[in-house]
């Protein structure tokens, strides 16, 4: 080749190069611009093929960016209670990293049991400082999903049976993560409420349950929370799938709610190309794994492409998803004022200890069997597998590599150390078949707490399938692996018995007036052994309530009396309508085993006469409610004052009573602090679906304020005019 043809092709290859660069050189705005302008200017800049990549995943756990514009790629991390471990980007198998142990947290119910939105804000900004180590910027949680059945596998992970709690709750929580500019992720949007074929079944909701029930933690967590992602459900909900549900995600959540967010698929929730561009969806996950090209192929994919090209498809419709998830990551993983992360601080594991041990839940204490002395006892007998087992790596997506889980023998044995024998034995085994096995397990549990001071007894149940578990519901609301027998025979062989529950949710108790002394647990992340040892033993005074009701027997819930769980195969109509969890129970008569909002303490408190400050409100429904509350007792301690309202006269019907207030408060002994609620017309509204819309009627209501659903310590009267 001559050397004026070498000569030209390096200067066409020159030129190629330095075009090539120009073309992939990373975008450089001002950031002092307003974001709605730098969305904008990327979103002009970028290609078809561009805009259409960045609404589809490209691995299990990550999707699109925009390389050649600098725009990186997003990272989400499972689950709500902590970081799931590192996966392969082609499987959904452990990627067997040694640099992804984390802190866990408490599950969500446990954190819905502090009904304290500060632990809320606590949770999420601990959570999220992990998130950001591991350059995660989107948290799959919280889930808020109503607590419909006990039997439901995934209600460890949600925050329990009444909206109002709910939606404070989480929207603390958002608000704790979304402060260290990682994006929340409130799910599964919506009536995910049970397992048992949740990736076909048909919800039949009527649209004032839906109002009333199902939506106000996803709207409070919208408007109040201002979260900037949410997540479609599986199940379908009036015949439509929701990852692309047409009522949900345009006329609800966009339109009426305002959501300027990224609505994005479950893991394989999306299921046609059409509906996911016309009905909501903004960005696809865990529709297939494997290779490139199996991703290329989502249904927000290639498919969405070729409409695009062939002018089937709107390209405005197109802009407006790329501007929601660009929108996002403006304030995430491109936000200028992104801090830095840090993972497994002292901080993290203090405050998974804190909430862990304000969510406990005091059940019961006969004869004030609780605390537990350290001077005064000689000999401890513990019994049950979940003194020893640890359960954050369980459950499904919500499994977290924790760095270490203290079982609660562990922290039994780390608070006594060599004062006080501890003796341990398990009594049942979760992995025995056979009643051979199991009674030999039981026999030597049995002669091993005769002559004990204290029998502390650690069951319930586990994250197994078809326990509290993702993919699966309950089979029974009875305890498994034999623990109800085993309980109420260790009863008799030692009166002097705690009973310390792990669980996600209710369950029956057929030997509840036998033991004296029961503990409400839940999962409670790294430090729950040393949690519940702090308030078995009075270092810390119990304060949590029950976020959930703990009926008597399944047929109490309102659900399963209907028959309407877990419907026909095919749909699952919610008979029940607006009459979920207390209102159902109140509604009926019925008395629960203990009630919803209960929990006691190591101290007492007395409640003062209600005042409110107007006798006559007028159109604005607003008024102010306060009450005295004294601790009577000999110790600090918590109080959760809770406020209801009830409608004394309606046209439509509505429950006894419900919930419209809390308030967490820390008292000394003999100290008294005035308890201030303001309420107003959201507060007395109920939805009317003739007038597709909320109304407030004139008439007479009633404020209640007590320690609980069913003990009312204090009354007034108003009325709307």
């Amino acid at each position: 080749m001559s050397y004026i043809k070498k000569t030209g092709w390096l200067v066409l290859g020159l030129i190629g190069y330095f075009t090539a660069f120009s073309q992939t050189k990373p975008i450089y705005q001002d950031a002092t611009k307003p974001v709605e302008e730098r969305i904008g200017d990327a979103l002009s800049r970028m290609t078809l093929e561009e805009k259409v990549r960045l609404l589809h995943a490209n691995g299990g756990y990550r999707s699109w960016g925009v390389p050649r514009l600098g725009i990186p790629e997003n990272n989400p991390t499972d689950g709500p209670t902590g970081m799931r471990p590192e996966f392969r980007w082609e499987s959904w198998s452990d990627a067997k990293a040694n640099n992804d142990y984390c802190t866990a947290f408490p599950s969500l119910i446990s954190l819905a049991a502090t009904w304290n939105p500060d632990m809320g804000i606590l949770y999420g900004k601990s959570y999220s400082e992990e998130a950001l180590y591991r350059n995660k910027n989107i948290i799959l949680g919280p889930g808020v999903n109503i607590c419909r059945t006990p039997l439901n596998g995934r209600s460890f992970e949600y925050m329990g049976e009444d909206p109002y709690l709910a939606s404070q709750i989480a929207v603390s929580y958002i608000q704790g993560v979304q402060s260290n500019h990682v994006a929340a992720c409130v799910k599964h949007f919506a009536t995910n409420n049970q397992e048992t074929g949740r990736m076909y079944i048909n919800s039949l909701v009527d649209e004032r349950t839906l109002h009333e029930i199902y939506f106000p933690a996803f709207k409070a967590a919208v408007q109040q929370g201002h979260v900037w992602t949410v997540m479609g459900a599986y199940n379908q909900l009036n015949g439509q799938h929701c990852c692309h549900n047409d009522y949900l995600l345009n006329d609800i959540l966009k339109k009426e709610w305002g959501f300027d967010g990224v609505l994005l698929s479950d893991f394989g929730g999306t299921h046609n190309t059409q509906e996911a561009i016309d009905n909501g969806l903004d960005l696809e996950y865990g529709t297939a794994l494997g290779s490139e090209e199996a991703f290329e192929n989502y249904y927000l994919g290639n498919a969405y492409l070729q409409l695009l090209k062939s002018g089937k498809a709107d390209e405005k419709v197109l802009d407006e998803k790329v501007r929601r998830v660009l929108r996002m990551m403006y304030r995430t993983n491109m936000s200028a004022d992104r801090p830095w992360g840090v993972m497994n601080t002292r901080e993290h594991t203090d405050a998974a200890r804190r909430i862990a041990e304000e969510g406990i839940v005091l059940l019961k204490n006969e004869a004030s069997i609780l605390p537990l002395s350290l001077s005064g006892l000689k000999k401890i007998v513990v019994v049950g597998e979940n003194a020893i087992r640890t359960v954050a790596n369980g459950g499904g997506s919500s499994e977290v590599k924790a760095l270490y889980e203290v079982t609660p023998l562990e922290g039994i044995k780390n608070m006594v150390g060599d004062k006080i024998e501890v003796v341990y034995q398990p009594g049942y085994s979760s992995g025995l078949k056979g009643t051979s096995a199991a009674d030999s397990l039981k026999r030597e549990a049995l002669k091993a707490v005769v002559g004990a001071d204290v029998v502390v007894y650690v069951g319930g149940l586990n994250k197994e399938p078809n326990q509290d578990s993702e993919g699966s519901d309950r089979l029974s609301y009875n305890l498994p692996y034999g623990q109800d027998e085993l309980i109420a025979e260790l009863s008799k062989a030692n009166p002097h018995l705690v009973a310390v529950m792990i669980s996600g949710n209710a369950y029956a108790m057929p030997w509840l007036k036998q033991v004296p002394g029961i503990l409400q647990a839940w999962y409670g992340g790294t430090e729950s052994g040393n949690a519940i040892a702090s308030v078995l033993f009075g270092k810390a005074n119990p304060s949590g309530k029950l976020p959930v009701t703990f009926p008597v027997r399944l047929d109490d819930v309102a659900a399963h009396a209907l028959g309407a769980y877990p419907g026909d195969g095919k749909t699952v109509e919610y008979k029940e309508g607006i009459f979920v969890g207390y209102r159902w129970v109140e509604k009926e008569k019925i008395k629960p085993n203990y009630a919803f909002g209960h929990g006691l303490s190591y101290t007492t408190f007395k409640y003062g006469n209600v005042t409110v400050d107007r006798k006559v409100v007028d159109a604005t429904g607003r008024l102010t409610v306060t009450v005295p509350v004294t601790n009577t007792g000999s110790r600090e301690g918590s109080e959760v004052v809770q406020l209801y309202v009830s409608d004394l006269k309606s046209s439509l019907p509505r429950p006894v009573k419900e919930l419209k207030g809390f308030r967490k408060v820390k008292l000394a002994p003999g100290e008294t602090a005035n308890v201030s609620f303001t309420i107003d017309k959201e507060a007395l509204s109920f939805y009317d679906p003739a007038q597709h819309g909320w109304v407030v009627e004139p008439g007479k209501f009633q404020v209640l304020v007590g320690s609980a659903s069913d003990d009312v310590r204090a009354k007034a009267m108003f009325e709307l005019q």
